[in-house]
């Protein structure tokens, strides 16, 4: 079973600073081996953020993003896939679709 889920959380960061806004994206596959996020956020390499093994077969990266519209697929061990929980999703020049997520301001 694949699910994903992408939310939003609040990390409180030293004394008086503002909290530090994180976006958490989550995968679930048993099977898979190693998971990355590739997107425009990080100039859509597929190796650089990697998603790391929580348990269970879940796996998660939290990533501090400022406001705005990102586009992004995830690389489960070495291919390219839209998020398949993602809510949101924009068709992608390869024929297939990119996964968005959209932070607050």
């Amino acid at each position: 079973m694949k699910t994903t889920t992408v939310r939003k959380s609040i990390k409180q960061t030293a004394k008086s600073r503002p909290a530090t806004p994180l976006t958490r994206i989550e995968y679930v596959n048993a099977r898979a081996t190693s998971v990355f996020v590739a997107g425009t956020f990080n100039d859509w390499h597929p190796k650089v953020t990697e998603m790391l093994k929580v348990g269970n077969g879940r796996w998660a990266k939290e990533l501090t993003l400022a406001a705005g519209s990102y586009e992004y697929r995830l690389v489960v061990d070495g291919q390219w896939m839209a998020d398949p929980a993602g809510p949101d999703s924009v068709p992608n020049p390869f024929g297939g679709r990119n996964s968005v997520l959209t932070v607050p301001g």
